[in-house]
């Protein structure tokens, strides 16, 4: 299932490096809930519908200018109403300060009020590509996730099937670890889901045999990685005699995770295969699959013409 997400105020403030003017309680104890930020120039003019108070507002030039051309009574007005709806938090950008009249309000209501001295539309687009990851909606699955030639891949299985020394193999021969035992999966997009590995496990992998070791002080930092967008799921199984396994790779399966499909294979386990070769063959063929290049359709299609059959009357056919 998953879950909903908080984050902590001062997360935001250190990951930004944001100043903090005015907090009614330590940052680290006012938790954010919404990943959509707001810049208030309705609401300065006094209209509050369709208003979501739980979002951060920016206050850029623009609203800074718009409420520093006011007359007195009427910006008091302006930033009383706004203030008393209590939004989550105010960040004035773009070197702008607030003066004397907007903390006191501000403190009035309990608002905390930060700054940063970086320009307000590129400040604007980093606050939001970081809620997304961190309040997206989050699972945790059992899997093992690297990054092989660019591609995150998770790979997922029952127990003692060899996820973990698959793993380690491919760390060998140069690709990046990301999680083993437990992923957890945000979807940060309508398109996008990304994983990484609770803090707890972080950089480290369970060999059954040898125990717990440390990727990172083993293999190097180069060797690991925070986290990954999910492009390829494989399922290992073990081999099953008289199963009849995708051979040609026409069938295009997916697996959906939290509303998205995401391509997915299975690849039978037995003794003799180099697991490690066949999943960076495979992070090589999808990534092939996303620039319009699939090789099983290009030979199906020769296939056919050799047969002196007309691939695309047959593809209309919808054969």
């Amino acid at each position: 299932m998953s879950e909903n997400r908080t984050i902590a105020l001062q997360k935001v403030i250190d990951e930004l490096s944001l100043e903090v003017i005015y907090s009614p309680e330590p940052p680290e104890d006012i938790q954010l809930t919404r990943m959509d930020v707001t810049r208030p120039g309705l609401q300065l003019a006094g209209f509050f519908d369709h208003f979501e108070p739980k979002r951060m507002q920016i206050i850029g030039t623009a609203e800074f200018m718009y409420l520093k051309k006011m007359e007195a009574p009427r910006r008091r007005e302006a930033l009383t109403d706004f203030f008393s709806k209590h939004p989550a938090a105010v960040v004035f950008s773009h070197k702008n300060r607030p003066d004397e009249e907007i903390l006191e309000i501000a403190e009035y209501f309990e608002v905390p009020v930060l700054a940063t001295e970086s320009s307000t539309s590129p400040f604007m687009a980093a606050l939001i590509a970081y809620l997304s990851v961190a309040l997206a909606p989050m699972i945790t699955r059992h899997g093992v996730l690297v990054e092989v030639y660019g591609e995150g891949m998770l790979i997922l299985g029952d127990s003692g099937v060899g996820k973990s020394e698959t793993a380690i193999e491919l760390i060998k021969r140069g690709h990046r670890l990301i999680a083993d035992d437990a992923v957890e999966i945000r979807r940060v997009s309508a398109k996008t889901l990304v994983g990484q590995a609770p803090e707890m496990i972080r950089h480290y992998i369970e060999l059954r045999g040898i125990g717990i070791i440390d990727v990172r002080r083993i293999f190097g930092m180069g060797a690991v990685k925070m986290s990954e967008k999910i492009d390829i799921i494989i399922n290992l199984e073990p081999w099953e005699q008289g199963k009849m396994y995708n051979r040609m790779g026409l069938d295009e399966e997916y697996m959906d995770i939290m509303g998205i499909k995401v391509p997915s294979t299975t690849i039978p386990v037995k003794p003799g295969r180099n697991l490690a070769i066949i999943l960076e063959i495979a992070a090589m063929n999808n990534r092939q699959k996303k620039m319009g290049i699939n090789a099983a359709k290009e030979f199906n299609r020769k296939l056919l013409e050799n047969s002196g059959i007309d691939p695309d009357a047959m593809q209309e056919m919808g054969l």
